[in-house]
């Protein structure tokens, strides 16, 4: 198998996405996951810095129903793969840093 043909496979359905485009529909996530990516809420991971593929998997699945959340499936419903892609490279293209830690 050559090398090209394992990135397919490593990277799945991989598409661009637009992060403007993104930033613009990530208003429905705001509420728990931040409009900077960082979560508001206990329950809700950080998506800031993420790995745009990862996100993108992730969004299909509760789409699916093979990853189950009652919130993230009410949700991902209201997506089209279109509006996936672009949330995946909004919250993927946010840069995050580590503060100093004090004492440090």
């Amino acid at each position: 198998m050559g090398a090209a043909a394992l990135f397919v496979i490593a990277s799945g359905n991989a598409r661009a996405g637009d992060a403007k485009a993104g930033r613009a529909k990530a208003q429905l996530c705001q509420a728990c996951h931040g409009v900077d990516g960082l979560s508001k809420v206990p329950d809700a991971p950080n998506l800031a810095g993420q790995v745009e593929g990862y996100l993108a998997t992730q969004l299909r699945a509760f789409k699916s129903g093979a990853r189950k959340s009652e919130a993230m499936t009410l949700v991902a419903a209201q997506l089209s793969d279109q509006d996936i892609d672009n949330l995946a490279a909004w919250y993927s293209s946010i840069e995050i840093s580590v503060g100093k830690l004090p004492g440090g």
